[in-house]
């Protein structure tokens, strides 16, 4: 017999095409049906690696401190426009709990009800204090000028800084 060759007493079996394997009922044949515990473990980190990304991407209910500062100025601002436009004195008024403007009526300060002078409470957490202790208030001149005042807001590790100017000027430092 010639080497390479095959005779017919002793068959020789083609090798198998490229990429050919067993038939996945052979392969698993040993094998119990279900996952894996490295698959489930990789499911799980998947889904635990989406579920951070929620809840990362939620914003807080409260907004942020700088957005309650800058809405706090904003009132003020307006409230020194008033003064200016009436020719009437307004009074910003400041407790650790929230803030209101009022006005001078027959000597005594009347709370504004009418939008947006009327009593704001800050927001959940929020606490207010300035130079000169937790209440304070500041007087809004119709001239133009203001009593000035520097106030701290502060949320959880958070603080931010508004200044009010004795020209009335109102500026929130973050």
């Amino acid at each position: 017999m010639v080497e390479g060759y095959a005779d017919e007493a002793s068959p020789v079996t083609p090798p198998p095409p490229f990429g050919w394997s067993p038939s996945p009922r052979a392969s698993l044949a040993g094998r119990t049906a279900g996952f894996t515990l490295v698959e489930l473990l990789i499911v799980l980190t998947i889904i635990g690696l989406a579920s951070a990304g929620v809840v990362m991407a939620i914003p807080d209910t409260r907004g942020s401190l700088t957005e309650e500062a800058e809405r706090f100025a904003a009132r003020a601002a307006a409230a020194r426009d008033r003064a200016i436009i009436d020719a009437a004195a307004l009074s910003l008024r400041v407790t650790s709990t929230g803030y209101g403007f009022d006005r001078r009526v027959d000597s005594e300060w009347q709370p504004l009800e009418r939008k947006p002078f009327g009593d704001q409470r800050w927001t959940e957490g929020t606490r207010a204090s300035a130079d000169g202790g937790e209440a304070v208030r500041i007087l809004f001149d119709p001239t133009g000028l203001v009593d000035p005042a520097r106030l701290t807001l502060v949320r959880d590790d958070e603080q931010v800084v508004v200044e009010i100017g004795a020209d009335g000027e109102i500026d929130v430092i973050v």
